[in-house]
């Protein structure tokens, strides 16, 4: 993310790991050393700043949707999107 400010010590988190923690953060799922870790990034980076910002707008945004408004074409595509995401990720 462009915006930070500050080197990192390897007990902070990078953008990337930010980015890949964000609905734990968002879920309150994240244990307590890791939201610490989490928020002084965010104290640093106006990037990850205004990630998290859009991350909320658009948790909002689609929590208005239901099953039902999304045309079963679309759900199928995403349904596919998500069944190999985990292994093109992986590269597997």
């Amino acid at each position: 993310m462009k915006g930070c400010a500050e080197p990192m010590t390897a007990s902070e988190l990078t953008c990337q790991e930010l980015v890949e923690l964000v609905t734990d953060y968002l879920e309150d799922a994240l244990p307590a050393y890791d939201r610490t870790r989490f928020e002084r990034h965010l104290d640093s980076c106006v990037g990850c700043r205004r990630y998290l910002e859009q991350m909320r707008r658009t948790v909002v945004a689609v929590g208005h949707l239901r099953e039902n408004d999304l045309p079963p074409i679309a759900r199928e595509d995403l349904l596919s999107a998500f069944r190999t995401w985990k292994q093109d990720k992986n590269g597997d």
